[in-house]
């Protein structure tokens, strides 16, 4: 109209009006963005309450083909509680994977976080986890922080040392990545739950090696205190570990690590 020459109101009046008459919703047929909020902060006091999943590629030694690492880590212990190779990517494997999950688990009450992949966010999936009690939740469409712990564990197993550049089969990459879990789950001293193993922190067992630790460092600074420039070191592990913590909560973590 402008370009016509002519001129009735403002673009904020136009709105205005809009709004008045209640005209500014979605009016096409094709389905409205989402918000993209953000996934609800869960905390776990203890081990088998909140888990995160996700599936990470594996190359193989032909170009353009993939093995698929479909890992559980409970955020608590760190340790990986439930992983599956596949040569595909879909549904039906992460279901299989939750399906053998609950003959030695009890998962009902488990909150679960992941991405917004298909496998995670397939009706037969949500229907099953329905099943099994399971509380699932999602992350925000890329952005890889909202599911930190499984990403943290990618990074340690395709950085570690001897990690194959390609895999020869799935049977290969298999073979490998249950040394690989066993490994972290069992001898790896993860720095993030105070340098014990994620089977320890998973039994209850890591209170009991802090406090041998802790009475260790008394003791020497008891021999010697002239060594120490301040009173020893005091291990320990966080009491309540946080998935996607709202602001209030991070302000706090942050003054309780300083």
């Amino acid at each position: 109209m402008a370009e016509k020459g002519q001129y009735l109101a403002s673009e904020s009046t136009f709105y205005r009006i809009l709004r008045e008459e209640n005209m500014l919703n979605h009016r096409s047929d094709d389905r409205p963005a989402s918000s993209n909020n953000r996934p609800p902060q869960r905390m776990a006091t203890g081990p088998d309450q909140v888990w995160c999943w996700d599936i990470t590629y594996l190359r193989s030694t032909v170009s353009g083909l993939f093995y698929y690492a479909y890992v559980i880590i409970d955020i608590f212990s760190r340790k990986i509680v439930g992983w599956e190779i596949s040569s595909e990517e879909n549904v039906d494997v992460a279901v299989r994977l939750f399906q053998r999950m609950r003959q030695s688990k009890n998962l009902e009450g488990v909150y679960l976080h992941s991405d917004n992949g298909n496998p995670m966010k397939g009706a037969t999936m949500l229907m099953l986890l329905y099943h099994l009690g399971v509380v699932p939740s999602f992350s925000r469409p890329r952005v890889s922080d909202d599911n930190p712990y499984i990403e943290s564990f990618f990074r340690t197993v395709k950085y570690t040392p001897g990690y194959p550049k390609c895999f020869t089969s799935e049977t290969h990459a298999r073979e490998w990545f249950a040394d690989f879990v066993n490994w972290y789950n069992i001898e790896h001293r993860h720095s993030q739950i105070g340098y014990v193993t994620p089977e320890q922190r998973h039994n209850g067992r890591s209170e009991e090696i802090y406090m041998a630790r802790n009475q260790t460092y008394a003791d020497a600074y008891k021999r010697h205190p002239e060594r120490f420039s301040s009173k020893p070191k005091t291990w320990k592990g966080q009491d309540t570990v946080y998935l996607n913590p709202l602001p209030d909560t991070r302000e706090k973590l942050k003054q309780n690590a300083s």
